[in-house]
């Protein structure tokens, strides 16, 4: 070779693929500054959605929408509250309720279904508020519009 161009070896192809790789593992591990995770939890649906008859969520329980990315519970008869079903740690859909506990499967943060405070972290932010009403005896949540 006689070539003036630089030539490219198996080591700097290597190499070059190392350090591409690093910065691919390094973006998904990264997250917020404020929680050590990635998600603030507002996948709040942005209009009204109706998420069925309000006797399917138990008195003094909670019940899980996750198609809607909602939590709602009755803490007393009659009295609805209503939260995003999105763990607040990394934005995993949280995947079953536990005696008054909503769990996230992807690293075990659980939150009081009453309150969406956090119980267990990792997650430090609580499940934020959705509006919720019972029409007609079927809940809608989300914003009146």
């Amino acid at each position: 070779m006689t070539s003036n161009e630089p030539r490219t070896t198996r080591r700097t192809v290597l190499c070059g693929a190392a350090l591409a790789a690093l910065g691919l593992t390094a973006a998904a591990c990264g997250g917020s500054d404020d929680d050590g995770g990635g998600s603030d939890g507002s996948a709040a649906p942005d209009k009204s959605v109706e998420l069925g008859a309000s006797s399917a969520v138990p008195v003094g329980g909670a019940k899980l929408y996750p198609e809607q990315k909602l939590l709602v519970a009755q803490p007393e008869k009659g009295d609805f509250k209503a939260f995003s079903a999105v763990c607040t740690h990394q934005g995993s859909v949280l995947g079953e309720v536990v005696k008054g506990e909503a769990v996230c499967p992807l690293h075990g943060s659980r939150f009081a279904v009453d309150t969406g405070k956090v119980e267990k972290g990792p997650a430090t932010k609580p499940l934020p508020s959705v509006p919720v009403k019972v029409s007609g005896g079927k809940l809608v949540a989300g914003p009146d519009k």
